[in-house]
């Protein structure tokens, strides 16, 4: 009984949230075991504890840090230099993708930098650079704003990368890359630029398999000869939402007798009023619909913005991307104000939307209106917060982690048939009494964190192999009182037979 509250009082330890940098450092002792690993990877830490981290001499503990989206990834620059490839991987990785949150936060410029550059992948040849990119570039860890400044940067490295994305580049950034001064970006430049010339896409067409064709189809220039191909062969979908596809094509496509075919054809935004006028008379509803929604989807950032919301239902869990600037802040507005429910679902995406029109969208008859409100925007309500975390359990784990997630508020939920409700309700410091003997164990560890309850109170509950995590991480726990606790799991592990391994 002893060893297992030993490993419960460390777990409890490494999460308190007023667990001092004296306190937190001695759990980088060998001798906590993987306590030191969850502590580094799963929470805030001070500074002093950070800069013990990236200087130990266990690569492990320097990993674990590495995935910490807790703390100000600017600290987590030194780790891009590691000597180990090994603990550069991971910081390029990011957190590994099970457990990647919907919105994953950038690294910074000079970490990005180092990585994308790099010449090797550390000392110990365990990866090479490449592989480090390739875990990069698949993170989502790389902010748009950077890849848009890519073309213009003074690292050629860079330069030379950003012509891999030749689609989304302005026609200003391609002519400076295909005129670049130095010779290994200009043709790279030459290279990519294939992809909006319809004869060299034509050309390049079988050296495509099945995999890589409906990128080709989607996203380049196309030939005639090319789209009477995808017609003949069925596979006109991707020609649907291709910028490059011709208007005769796309009327064909508006004409086509799959009814998705024709609903993903009437949002272009290139579409022609006389398209628009026979859609809306379509035998579909949901070709209809898109049809209504004109003319909203004016751009092609428009036409995606409304793509990501429709036929999601009310729990996706999508990842959440940053803002990119288009659309406009006075469209998202519009689309705020609209009778469509799909474009009051678009404007509750958008965090920039004005607090006024964010309170009526909490508001919202749509459900999902009000669901995608609460994952998105800054200012939704703990109201909202709170009832969808009651009633869409999908969203849980993303709602968790957003800064004006309510902590109070929770007292008429302390019965809840959902433990996972009961668990937050439980943790509630407004409570007058906290439930510590639920018959769950996940809610009887929640209330043991209570801060309201006394040191006094606490000293029972350390002792409760159900109840000793939560005690340990309760930040009313004394510090005299943590560092007593971790004498005897320290001293006891040190001297225990297996301790010395």
């Amino acid at each position: 009984m002893s060893d297992s509250l030993h490993e419960l009082w460390l777990r409890g330890i490494a999460l308190n949230p007023a667990a001092p940098s004296d306190v937190l450092t001695r759990l980088l002792d060998p001798a906590a075991g993987e306590v030191g690993l969850l502590m580094c990877a799963g929470r805030d830490l001070p500074d002093a504890v950070i800069d013990a981290a990236l200087n130990h001499p266990d690569r492990r503990i320097r990993r674990a840090l590495a995935q910490n989206r807790h703390i100000d990834p600017a600290r987590l620059v030194p780790l891009a230099t590691d000597p180990s490839g090994i603990v550069r991987g991971w910081l390029a990785g990011g957190v590994p993708a099970h457990l990647r949150p919907r919105w994953v936060r950038p690294l910074p410029d000079d970490i990005l930098v180092t990585l994308l550059t790099a010449r090797d992948g550390g000392e110990d040849g365990t990866l090479t650079a490449n592989e480090i990119v390739g875990e990069l570039v698949s993170s989502r860890q790389i902010p748009l704003a950077f890849h848009r400044s890519m073309a213009g940067h003074e690292h050629p490295g860079l330069r030379e990368r950003a012509t891999r994305e030749w689609q989304s580049l302005t026609d200003a950034q391609r002519e400076a890359l295909l005129d670049d001064p130095d010779p290994a970006v200009r043709k790279a430049a030459q290279e990519h630029s294939w992809v909006l010339d319809p004869e060299r896409v034509e050309a390049r067409l079988p050296s495509y398999g099945s995999r890589g064709r409906p990128f080709v189809f989607g996203t380049c220039a196309l030939s005639p000869t090319v789209v009477e191909q995808c017609f003949a062969d069925g596979t006109v979908h991707p020609l649907t939402w291709n910028p490059q596809t011709p208007a005769d094509a796309v009327t064909r496509l508006a004409r086509h007798p799959e009814a998705q075919i024709r609903e993903l054809v009437a949002a272009r935004p290139d579409l022609g009023p006389d398209l628009v006028a026979e859609l809306r008379e379509d035998p579909d509803e949901d070709v209809r619909m898109r049809a209504r929604l004109r003319p909203f989807p004016r751009t092609w950032a428009e036409y995606w913005a409304i793509d990501r919301v429709i036929g999601h239902g009310p729990d996706c869990t999508c990842p959440i991307t940053e803002p990119t600037g288009e659309p406009s802040p006075d469209w998202f507005a519009a689309c705020a104000a609209s009778e469509e429910p799909v474009l009051r679902r678009v404007a509750a995406r958008f965090p920039g939307l004005p607090a006024e029109l964010a309170a009526t969208l909490a508001q919202d008859d749509d459900e999902e209106v009000r669901i995608l409100l609460a994952c998105h925007h800054p200012l939704a309500p703990p109201q909202l917060l709170l009832d969808v975390f009651v009633t869409r359990p999908a969203h849980r784990p993303h709602l968790l982690t957003l800064p004006a997630f309510p902590r109070t508020g929770w007292a008429h939920l302390i019965g809840h048939p959902d433990t996972d409700v009961r668990a937050l309700a439980a943790a509630d410091p407004t409570l007058a009494e906290a439930p510590v003997e639920d018959p769950d164990e996940s809610v009887c560890r929640a209330a043991a964190a209570n801060p309201s309850l006394t040191p006094e109170a606490l000293d029972a509950l350390l002792a409760d192999s159900r109840t000793a995590e939560g005690a340990a991480a309760n930040p009313s726990l004394p510090m005299p009182r943590m560092h007593a606790l971790l004498d005897r799991c320290l001293n006891d592990s040190a001297t225990s037979p297996q301790g010395g391994h």
